[in-house]
């Protein structure tokens, strides 16, 4: 009798695909020393806002809505926002559109990419809630944006995975996810590279 192996979701295949890249980034992040001081965790929120304003027209993507689920709840960047005006800080200056535009036509796919990578970032981010409070903040002061959702990370992470495993997609399809999923993580250490120099 002959093992059949089973085929990994989606969501493991874009962790696969993307392993290195979010390994560099981690490092690159950590490098930055971003919870040494509150100056230093303001260049981290930079970041976050930077990427985070890249992807915040997806979050009100009829079509995206659609395949996954409360896609607007799951929106951050006000929060970041906020985290930034709590430690008194402007917002970054905006050098260029963001990568996806209100109201512009999306590649589904692509997009998927993207929110793989904002929505795992969130799974990780109670380490580094925990870190912020060594700097005195909290879900409801400077660290708004890396609190846990009502239900818990974990369900958070399953219920969105779930959906995204459950999108059809073509072979093509499939890789302009994957190409979605690096470039997000490339486009996040660009940030870091530029921020914490």
């Amino acid at each position: 009798m002959t093992a059949v192996l089973e085929r990994p979701s989606r969501a493991q295949a874009l962790k696969a695909l993307t392993h290195a890249a979010h390994e560099r980034l981690d490092k690159a992040i950590m490098a930055g020393r971003p919870f040494e001081s509150r100056e230093r965790y303001g260049l981290f929120l930079s970041v976050q806002w930077g990427f985070h304003r890249e992807i915040d027209a997806l979050y009100s993507n009829p079509e995206l809505d659609r395949l996954l689920p409360d896609l607007p709840g799951r929106r951050r960047f006000d929060l970041i926002s906020q985290d930034l005006a709590d430690l008194g800080l402007p917002l970054p200056a905006a050098t260029s559109a963001p990568r996806f535009g209100v109201g512009e036509a999306v590649d589904i796919p692509t997009a998927l990419g993207w929110l793989y990578v904002a929505e795992g970032s969130n799974l990780g981010a109670a380490f580094l809630l925990k870190a912020a409070a060594g700097l005195g903040l909290s879900e409801t002061l400077g660290a708004r944006h890396l609190a846990a959702a009502p239900e818990g990370r974990g369900l958070h992470w399953k219920t969105f995975t779930a959906a995204l495993d459950a999108t059809v997609l073509d072979d093509a399809a499939e890789a302009r996810a994957a190409a979605g999923a690096e470039a997000a993580f490339n486009r996040v250490a660009d940030l870091v590279a530029v921020t914490f120099r």
